[in-house]
């Protein structure tokens, strides 16, 4: 997973959070989150790039999220610190969760509402993948540093709204069932669970770490060679290296 900071300082809802505007940034803040949302952006733009720049300035007063996925890499752009009170779900999950966005494929056309067309589905499939991969290493890295169980804390904005703390969407659910896709949101924090129980494998023995003994070094070879052969005495496979 890459990471990218790119940090929208000039949205309202960062400076709003650098001001502590008001209790809920407060709390938000001296609290941290206490679970991670996921989204769909909803549109045909793979490209994580062109969304920092849209939202990056002091006029977008509409949304301000945690992190976009993009499509096209995999690559996480973080759009504000994990600490501040993002403004993604238009409920009460904006003082609770982190929202992060998953970029689409540009291969369909949204026909109304959660409904679209897709022309090339290989590479549609593809990229939901990809940020889906993405989104379970980051949402594990989220679990472990703040202390979440990805089984209770992990919501998709369509569940928040089902709860009554989100806006009534359809994502990203949408993306995964228009695809033909049998993903789901269990499935996905089982994703998230796998990684976060996986243990970093063992350095096969060519990568392992080499630790050397040294107990002389000289620029008079004759030296170097009285003490080799002091060390042979104890050490017969001792031998000299010109550096």
């Amino acid at each position: 997973m890459k990471l990218i900071q790119a940090f929208l300082t000039e949205n309202p809802c960062y400076r709003a959070n650098l001001d502590r505007a008001d209790e809920r940034y407060r709390v938000f803040q001296d609290r941290g989150p206490v679970g991670l949302m996921l989204h769909s952006v909803g549109c045909a733009q793979p490209s994580a790039e062109v969304f920092v720049r849209r939202w990056n300035r002091p006029d977008y007063d509409r949304a301000c999220v945690h992190a976009f996925i993009d499509a096209n890499t995999g690559d996480v752009w973080q759009t504000l610190p994990w600490s501040f009170r993002g403004w993604h779900g238009g409920g009460s999950c904006n003082n609770t969760h982190i929202g992060v966005e998953l970029c689409e494929p540009d291969c369909l056309s949204y026909t109304g509402g959660a409904s679209f067309t897709v022309w090339d589905r290989d590479r549609a499939v593809a990229c939901a993948a990809r940020t889906r991969e993405a989104a379970a290493e980051l949402f594990s890295m989220l679990c472990k540093q703040y202390g979440l169980e990805p089984e209770t804390a992990i919501l998709s904005h369509r569940e928040g709204g089902r709860r009554g703390i989100a806006t009534a969407h359809a994502d990203p659910e949408h993306l995964w069932t228009g695809l033909g896709l049998d993903w789901t949101m269990d499935g996905f924090r089982a994703m998230v669970r796998a990684k976060m129980d996986a243990k970093s494998p063992d350095p096969s023995p060519e990568h392992a770490p080499l630790y050397r003994v040294q107990i002389g070094a000289f620029h008079n070879r004759a030296y170097a060679e009285a003490m080799l052969a002091e060390a042979r005495k104890t050490f017969p496979n001792a031998f000299l290296k010109k550096e």
